[in-house]
């Protein structure tokens, strides 16, 4: 996640979005034979944080832009999508006369013509970090839950499709690059995009992005179902990947468990945590490590990215 904050978010995109959503069938009948949400593996979800902590270990202490170890990073999602079943994609592009890649992955089967739901995370780390919970805990948590889409071999309502971004910590310039270049009659059919950056802060809060409220309502009611209260994320406007397909009219949700920000008593007194202290005092630091990791908190939100793919995706 960068530091730096991009122009407000258009206003009437949020108005849109709505309709996107709407038109896009949320509000369907959901077929019986999809099932519940599978929880998803925190365990699984660790080793994948395990193995971009190698990847950073053995690249100068991160997985930044241009490096060695983005493209190692890059090559380990991949390689999982891959053996699963996913069709896979690079994206090129050049940020400041170094190469990146997007990679994509789409499900293959089910979905009906023209809906795509899309999930995103990025997948560099900052030059000072290794990135694990920013935001290897994100790509970890949506690289396992396509890893079960492809276990429980299923047939979606609508089309699933998996972006992990390059050079975000330069202000989303993998995300934008992959909205600009996307012709139109493709943007139109992503009905919605869920984007996850941070969601196992040390010191969590839980936030859910509010752009979008036909979205948002979904995260607060699985949230809710789990006694956990819930903020919105706007610390989160204008830094993290959702922007580009906001601007463009796409309705965007996500989840954030906060980054430098400090947490307050009161909301301490709702979800844990000490007052007074950063939600991830390792935020862009050396010691954003496994180590930095709430378990509690990657595997409640672990379990969202399921839920929520199960529900605008799978049965939506």
């Amino acid at each position: 996640m960068p530091h730096k904050l991009s122009r407000p978010a258009v206003v009437a995109a949020s108005t849109l979005s709505v309709l996107l959503l709407t038109a896009a069938g949320v509000h369907a009948e959901e077929p019986a034979q999809a099932g519940a949400a599978p929880d998803i593996s925190v365990t699984r979800v660790m080793r994948h944080l395990e193995a971009l902590q190698r990847i950073s270990d053995a690249n100068s202490g991160n997985r930044a832009h241009g490096t060695a170890g983005y493209q190692a990073s890059v090559d380990y999602v991949k390689k999982k999508l891959d053996a699963a079943g996913f069709i896979t994609s690079l994206q090129e592009f050049e940020f400041g006369g170094k190469k990146s890649w997007n990679l994509i992955a789409d499900w293959p089967r089910g979905g009906r013509s023209g809906n795509v739901l899309m999930v995103g995370a990025h997948l560099d780390s900052v030059e000072t970090s290794p990135g694990i919970n920013d935001n290897g805990s994100s790509v970890a948590a949506i690289l396992e839950t396509a890893l079960t889409v492809s276990a429980k071999n299923v047939t979606p309502s609508q089309h699933l499709r998996f972006g992990f971004w390059g050079t975000e910590e330069e202000t989303y310039i993998g995300s934008t690059h992959y909205v600009n270049t996307l012709p139109a009659a493709e943007l139109s059919k992503i009905t919605a995009y869920l984007n996850f950056d941070m969601i196992g802060s040390p010191n969590p809060g839980y936030f859910v992005y509010d752009q979008s409220p036909e979205v948002a309502r979904h995260f607060d009611r699985y949230f809710s179902a789990k006694g956990i209260p819930t903020e919105p994320a706007t610390a989160l406007n204008g830094r993290s990947d959702h922007e580009p397909f906001l601007a463009k009219g796409v309705a965007v949700g996500g989840i954030f468990t906060g980054s430098a920000e400090i947490k307050t008593p009161e909301q301490a007194a709702k979800w844990g945590g000490t007052a007074g202290e950063a939600m991830d005092k390792c935020y862009h630091q050396a010691c954003d490590t496994p180590a930095n990791i709430d378990r509690r908190a990657l595997d409640v939100n672990s379990d969202a990215v399921s839920a929520m793919v199960w529900k605008l995706g799978v049965r939506g």
